[in-house]
């Protein structure tokens, strides 16, 4: 069930914090920067790249800083009066030298848009001002700027903010081109380079030298053209999808895997976008861009809902003829049967539906995959949590050497831990004899083991893209090659050696292990839906010889299970930024509030005046309440072998949980919301939210935004929530 973002990310020891940052560490950083490009991608720099290093560094010293600050500030547009470095005393002077070289200009018509965008509320208010009479006090920023779009000369516009001290960074693009090399995404400033001096984030310092991840310069260009456009369609709007779109007929067609990847999740994106606007028309055509299976599969769907069946049965029989891929070859044949074929229902579906079910308490929800592990194990089951990072470890432990070692052993930059041959799908060429070699271990599981225990002795703990180090990692892979035929095994290590990118995900939950060999189970709960790639995953498996299939988890209710009903107030939205500022909680047993919770938090940080305004809650109430760290014990003790419910209970949970990340703590409990409950069992109201609710239910509301008179109305829905489950149960 869950999602193999687990294993995406490599996790070892927590990282520690390192001393302050010297005073110019961001000039240090961009010449690292420089110096990693020049080194590794001079053969694709053009000579307007190479002549922008040079200019840099031909600059004095002062006005080289001073615009580093600028690329590691937000947009292209700045206030001479907003810029105040205390190291580098008068700017004044730096900026002209940065203006005279080149380095910024004034504003010019075209930059209107982000001028606009970049002036702050009051800002906008004051220039409009002289120019319109009877605005309005309370017009949201966007409004404001929809207003000075349509009232103010483009060319007064540029000369009065010109005159304020506005500029605009020349080269952003050019930069942002050279941190697209090192890191292969789209990066607007040299922020991981700071956080990674911070001890934020890790590097590994074992190689010496890089693979570039482009060959050549059209590479390169070909996919940043698409990383720019994935990156601009993150901004949300209908004008930008429209932008994007109209861009289409004009993309290049890619001649590299990495750039064709990015083109077929950039028609995904457009095209999901273009429905919502809706446009089904323009999504068709987006969609038709893409060949992958998501996007084949949104082709015949929108020409199946426009009632265009004849085009769409061509299309289905087309890609069932000559699939690109497996998961091409499933949907068309599922679709297929399901609209042309008279089935009623897809072979994903059939699968959940034959898949064995067992039943849990629903206390333990919140790690489904656990819990059906320790059922298991009560049945006298071995059971072992597995998912992607079973496979992974054998195939990282076997071809430790080959990988991460040898000669041919490469990566692209120091924040990369991915190994670019299995990036690039060279792995199975480059290392073919040694990959045979070692795959004929499997058929002998002693010499196999010792050779991944060995593995495991010499490089424990070191950083790698592939796996996770843990220290029952060895366990579950002993019992696997120990139990499963040698062939099963080579095919799987095959597969991962020729497309690792593709075949690293989608594997199920558990292994188990009994008298009669190994079993793979894939775990579901109410409202999960087996995805493509996981049933695929099961086939294969089948088809080696192992046993594989879904078990399906019913919750069942116990009337007495104890319950938490949370609620937090903060110091605003959800975000890493904002803190607790109250947290209020009622335990619910048997129908009745059995204790409560109740603290002020200090959240470490401002409370903005519209906060305080909604809540009540000043700074002052918080300066000597305690911080979360004091209050941690005695909340975690209270929450113990509760199911944490809250309104909208993934606002609540997330800041509980973000506080016990702070400190180092895990955090997960099962979850309910009374918001998604009463939708499900009350349907039909025109409003869902905590207030509209308790006067419609006649439940108490004594002080609406208070942490503790919030968390006790929304115990009051909870008691008609479960009412209703326990009659859908059956249990009243």
């Amino acid at each position: 069930m869950s999602t193999d973002a687990d294993f995406d990310q490599t996790h070892w020891v927590p990282v520690q914090r390192r001393d302050p940052l010297p005073t110019h560490y961001y000039e240090a950083h961009f010449e690292e920067l420089l110096a990693f490009v020049e080194a590794h991608y001079g053969h694709v720099l053009d000579e307007a790249g190479r002549r922008l290093i040079r200019d840099f560094r031909g600059l004095p010293v002062d006005a080289r800083r001073l615009y580093v600050r600028l690329v590691n500030r937000k947009g292209r547009v700045f206030a001479a009066e907003r810029l105040c470095y205390a190291e580098l005393g008068n700017i004044a002077p730096l900026l002209a030298a940065l203006r005279d070289t080149g380095w910024i200009r004034p504003p010019c018509e075209d930059d209107v848009p982000e001028l606009l965008a970049f002036l702050t509320r009051r800002e906008l208010t004051g220039l409009l001002a002289p120019l319109v009479t009877g605005m309005s006090k309370s017009m949201k920023k966007a409004e404001l700027v929809a207003l000075a779009t349509a009232e103010c000369p483009p060319d007064w516009l540029v000369a009065t903010l010109a005159a304020r001290g506005v500029f605009v960074q020349r080269h952003a693009d050019a930069i942002r081109f050279l941190l697209f090399l090192y890191f292969g995404r789209v990066q607007d400033s040299l922020g991981r380079f700071t956080m990674r001096d911070l001890g934020l984030v890790r590097t590994h310092d074992y190689k010496e030298s890089y693979e570039p991840r482009f060959a050549d310069r059209g590479e390169a260009l070909e996919n940043w053209y698409f990383a720019l456009r994935l990156d601009r369609l993150k901004r949300p709007g209908a004008r930008t999808v429209r932008a994007l779109a109209d861009e289409a007929a004009a993309w290049p067609e890619p001649v590299h895997a990495a750039a064709a990847a990015a083109r077929d999740t950039l028609a995904w994106e457009l095209g999901r976008a273009l429905e919502k606007i809706p446009d089904a028309e323009a999504a068709l055509a987006m969609y038709r861009r893409g060949e992958s299976a998501r996007c084949s599969e949104r082709v015949a769907r929108v020409l199946l809902a426009a009632a265009r069946r004849e085009e769409a049965r061509a299309f289905l029989e087309r890609l069932i003829d000559e699939p690109r891929s497996d998961a091409e070859a499933l949907m068309a044949e599922d679709l297929y049967a399901l609209k042309f074929g008279r089935k009623r229902t897809s072979k994903l579906t059939d699968e959940l539906r034959a898949a064995q079910t067992i039943e849990l308490d629903e206390s333990l929800s919140g790690a489904p995959e656990s819990a059906a592990a320790a059922w298991f194990a009560n049945a006298g089951t071995q059971a072992f949590r597995t998912e992607n990072g079973l496979w992974r470890t054998l195939f990282g432990l076997l071809f430790w050497e080959e990988l991460f070692e040898g000669a041919d052993a490469a990566l692209h930059s120091p924040f990369e831990f991915l190994p670019v041959s299995l990036m690039d799908g060279s792995f199975a060429i480059v290392q073919r004899e040694a990959i045979e070699q070692k795959l004929a271990l499997t058929g002998r599981p002693g010499d196999l083991r010792r050779r991944l225990l060995k593995a495991s002795t010499q490089h424990y703990g070191k950083p790698n893209g592939v796996f996770r180090w843990r220290r029952s990692l060895l366990e579950a892979v002993f019992v696997l090659v120990l139990h499963a035929p040698p062939a099963a095994l080579q095919r799987l290590l095959r597969r991962l050696c020729r497309d690792y990118r593709n075949a690293r995900h989608g594997y199920p939950d558990l292994m188990l292990a009994d008298e009669a060999g190994i079993r793979f189970v894939e775990i579901k709960t109410d409202g999960d839906q087996l995805r493509q790639n996981q049933f695929l995953c099961l086939q294969l498996l089948r088809e080696t010889g192992l046993r594989a299939d879904v078990v399906r988890v019913r919750w069942t209710l116990d009337p007495m299970q104890a319950y938490a009903v949370v609620d937090v107030e903060t110091t605003g939205g959800p975000g890493e930024r904002h803190r607790v500022t109250e947290i209020g909680a009622v335990k619910v047993q048997g129908g009745e509030i059995v204790d409560r919770f109740h603290t002020l938090v200090n959240p470490e940080r401002s409370i903005p005046a519209g906060i305080t305004r909604l809540t009540g809650i000043t700074p002052a109430m918080v300066a000597g309440a305690p911080v979360f760290a004091d209050v941690a014990d005695a909340l975690e003790s209270f929450l113990a072998d509760c199911i944490f419910v809250a309104h909208n209970v993934d606002f609540d949970y997330g800041f509980i949980g973000r506080e016990f990340r702070r400190l180092g703590r895990p955090f997960r409990h099962a979850r309910l919301c009374t918001c998604a409950g009463m939708r499900k069992f009350y349907p039909g109201r025109s409003s869902y939210s905590l207030a509209a609710l308790c006067q419609a239910f006649d439940i108490e509301l004594r002080q609406h935004h208070r942490a503790m008179a919030d968390a006790e109305a929304a115990a009051g829905l909870l008691l008609l929530v479960n009412e209703r489950r326990l009659e859908a149960a059956g249990a009243v």
